[in-house]
């Protein structure tokens, strides 16, 4: 595209085949005005956030904006070919669009939630089309204490539709000093039971199962089918491993993660990819007893 003699305004269909084509279509609209529906397959980058976008990119080729009514995105326009950018706008814009019977891509977001997730939706790499797709995620969560407990929260917090627990210990004293999910009243209550009630709290829109047991090697598979993800928040050797096995039969990514005093260690294993290790493959085999001493031994510090 010639920048200085190309013409900066192209129609809706003009716009729609030069995306189908691969010209990157960018709805500049908030966040706000997107929750009604967007151009089907166009990202949500708000005019804000273009420069950053197109940083991350490399500066593609070509760019469509589409805005309400065309008046930003001819102003973004104009000033991205300013700086070299072959960008066009669409004219009259998402109206226009419309006028022509040109498809969209509905939301389905309600004002709380466009409320709630506000400081997600604006992000590119989320959007409606993101947070649709973390609030039909379930996650299986092994371990709700030091580990768990904070995963817990912001698994929650981010929309992620469907969250197990699943442990058989109960809160104590000495767990409130990390694990952020409990309060001094609970003490002694059951940790999936006490989470649970608090994950409803913080989010009502989700969906909390609380399994009081132990994950082993007899129920993991149960326990585990239907979810998307595999989180290891586990404090034993027997369940890590029982999970990881679970992990490769089911073909569901793990993600593990293990802390001792100052140190943490976290990986991702995806049995999904060829070229993805398993915990196993990592560890071979589990530590004799004693080998691996406890926080309760040498202490752990909050993460």
């Amino acid at each position: 595209m010639n920048v200085d003699r190309d013409p900066i305004e192209v129609t809706p269909l003009q716009a729609e085949a030069l995306h189908a084509a691969g010209v990157p279509l960018l709805d500049i609209r908030t966040p706000d005005e997107r929750a009604s529906g967007m151009p089907r397959g166009a990202l949500a980058v708000a005019a804000a956030e273009l420069d950053a976008w197109l940083a991350r990119m490399g500066a593609p080729q070509g760019v469509l904006l589409i805005c309400a009514s065309g008046r930003r995105s001819l102003r973004a326009a104009a000033g991205l070919r300013a700086c070299g950018i072959a960008a066009r706008s669409v004219a009259g814009g998402l109206a226009a669009w419309i006028a022509a019977a040109l498809p969209l891509s509905q939301t389905d977001l309600d004002v709380d939630a466009r409320a709630r997730y506000a400081r997600q939706l604006c992000l590119p790499e989320v959007g409606a089309a993101g947070q649709a797709r973390l609030a039909q995620a379930s996650v299986a969560l092994v371990g709700a204490g030091g580990l768990g407990a904070p995963t817990a929260l912001y698994l929650a917090a981010a929309g992620v539709g469907r969250i197990t627990l699943i442990d058989n210990d109960v809160i104590e004293r000495s767990n409130l000093q990390r694990q952020v999910l409990y309060s001094d009243a609970e003490v002694g209550q059951r940790k999936v039971e006490a989470a649970a009630r608090r994950l409803q709290a913080l989010n009502p829109d989700i969906a909390v199962e609380a399994c009081v047991t132990r994950l082993d090697a007899d129920n993991a598979v149960a326990l585990l089918a239907g979810h998307d993800v595999l989180v290891d928040g586990a404090d034993n050797f027997p369940a890590r491993y029982a999970l990881s096995a679970a992990s490769l039969q089911l073909r569901l990514p793990m993600v593990y993660g293990a802390v001792e005093r100052f140190a943490g260690q976290v990986s991702v294993f995806d049995p999904r990819r060829a070229d993805s290790p398993c915990y196993r493959c990592l560890f071979p085999y589990p530590p004799a007893p004693g080998e691996v001493p406890s926080c309760v031994e040498v202490g752990v510090l909050g993460v």
